[in-house]
Formats: structure tokens, sequence, C-alpha cells
């Protein structure tokens, strides 16, 4: 429905309740991670148990899991997806399979050293050795590297520079936003698949024209005004305009009287209409622009 596209994209800016009921339901995923001391948190956990160092509960499974929380869990995904860590002590953390200093996992970033790791489901924690000075990071690995190995190396060793634990508790961040925090607008916003159509939006949704003017020029976009030729077809008598065909695009792109109307610029909707006052040719993706000079 055009109604639900953005108004740049020629819709009224409406938001779609079924995607905006995933933003509200992906934010439970969010709570669940981040209000560990909450009584609800508590009820979950105990009822369907924890993976992951708690920051999950496990997967809902069975005829007990119809319900509630098992529709929250669908949304896990992608809602993890967008999701990283906040290194604190980093008990909780693993330093090969969570995001927390690169934008995927380090298994990810570096696949060949990972496969050579001998500790591949340690925390940061443990990996991490308090003794070595100021601290550094105890990386182990199956054998000695190969000359063209090194670079991989030195790539790690460089993303890991200035990352280290702290006396803080760990904790999640929500990666779309700028503060951090979950946002419904910022989740409906991923969740809403994107739309390449290109609309003259500022030519439309002015600030000072009244509403109903802005709405009706917006029917008119998209041809859903009740121009003679609709109203005939609902079997209403039609009267008056008889040079062309009463259609949308008719009356305000063909009629001199319109014509005579239009001081500014206009748009011209995608189906090879030829402008017979100019003879230019609409093939834009959807909308072309035409200067209307000389009318009188």
């Amino acid at each position: 429905m055009r109604s639900v596209q953005k108004k740049h994209k020629g819709g009224l800016g409406l938001r779609r309740i079924a995607t905006l009921n995933r933003a509200l339901l992906g934010k439970w995923i969010w709570r669940f991670a981040c209000e560990k001391n909450n009584f609800w948190n508590q009820v979950i956990t105990t009822k369907y148990g924890q993976e992951d160092y708690g920051w999950r509960p496990k997967k809902v499974r069975g005829p007990a899991g119809v319900g509630v929380w098992k529709e929250i869990m669908k949304e896990d995904d992608w809602c993890w997806d967008n999701l990283a860590f906040r290194v604190g002590k980093g008990s909780k953390i693993k330093f090969w399979k969570d995001c927390w200093c690169t934008d995927t996992p380090l298994s990810q970033c570096f696949n060949q050293l990972f496969v050579l790791a001998v500790h591949r489901d340690a925390t940061i924690e443990e990996m991490w050795d308090h003794d070595a000075g100021q601290g550094d990071w105890k990386l182990v690995f199956v054998r000695d590297f190969n000359d063209w190995e090194m670079d991989m190396v030195g790539e790690l060793l460089h993303t890991l520079r200035g990352q280290r634990p702290s006396l803080e508790d760990d904790s999640v961040v929500w990666r779309q936003g700028r503060n951090g925090i979950f946002k419904i607008k910022e989740a409906y916003r991923l969740l809403d698949k994107p739309n390449a159509i290109v609309f003259p939006a500022r030519k439309i949704w002015v600030d000072r024209m009244p509403t109903k003017v802005c709405f009706f020029a917006w029917e008119a976009t998209w041809g859903k005004v009740l121009t003679l030729d609709r109203l005939q077809d609902m079997s209403v008598p039609c009267r008056g305009i008889t040079e062309v065909k009463c259609s949308t695009k008719g009356i305000f792109l063909c009629l001199e009287a319109t014509w005579a109307k239009i001081l500014t610029i206009y748009w011209l909707m995608k189906e090879g209409l030829t402008l017979a006052k100019n003879g230019v040719e609409d093939d834009s993706p959807l909308f072309v622009l035409v200067p209307v000079k000389g009318v009188e």
C-alpha cells in the first residue's frame, strides 16, 4: 500500500502495523539482555532456561512454547544481528565468537587464525593476561605461523590494540542508534523494506499549503482522484469535458484550461505519455520534472 510508504517515496508516511509489531517484539529481546534483575526476566529464565552466559533465553520448543514469548523469540535473529557487546570484565563475552571490537565476530574476520586457535570458546577475561606488565592478550595457536600468515596476525594485533577488559559489567549496545539504546523508530526503519521510487514530495507536501490541497495533489499523482472516466465506470452521468478522455492525466496534463493554470513545474507519470504542448517524452524511472514556459 502506498499510504505506508514514506512521503518522499510517494506515500503518506504511515507505519506498517506488522512491521511496527516486529520492532516492538524485538525490543523485548534487547530488554532480556539488559534487564537481568527484573522479575519478568527471572520468570522467563526459570521457565525456558538461558544460554550464551545469560544473554539469551533458550529457544522455545514443544507445546509449552506456544504463546507470547514464542512470538517474541521469532525476532531474535535480526535483533541480535544489530547488537554488539560492550566489554567490561569480559567474563560473559566470547573472544572469538561474539561481536565486540569489530562489526562481525573475530572468528569471521580472521577465520584462518580462528581455525588455528587453541581456545576457540574462551571468554575475553580468559584471553587476557593480567600478569604481563599492564596486561596483554594470550593468543595461543596449535602451530607456528607460515610467512604468508604473518600479515593476518599483524592485522589481528592491530584490531586488538587499545582493547582491554575493565572492572565494569559486560553489556550490549544497539548498533543502529547513536547512544547504543534500542529505539523502536530505528528498528522500524531497519525492518521496513527500502523503496527505490523517486517522488516529488517537496512539491506536494508544502508546509504552508492546506492539508486538503496537499492530499489532493498526492491523490492526483497516483491517479486516484474521481475523474469523469472513473465516474462513468461507476454509472454516474458526466457532462462538460469532451475534448479528451477525462482521465487523471487528461485533466491535469492535456486540457488547455489546466495548462493555463500551471505556473511552476509538474511531474509526469511513466506510461509513455507525450506532452502535446512541448513534445516531451516521459522516459524517467518514475517522474519527469518539466518546466512550463510560455503558457498563457
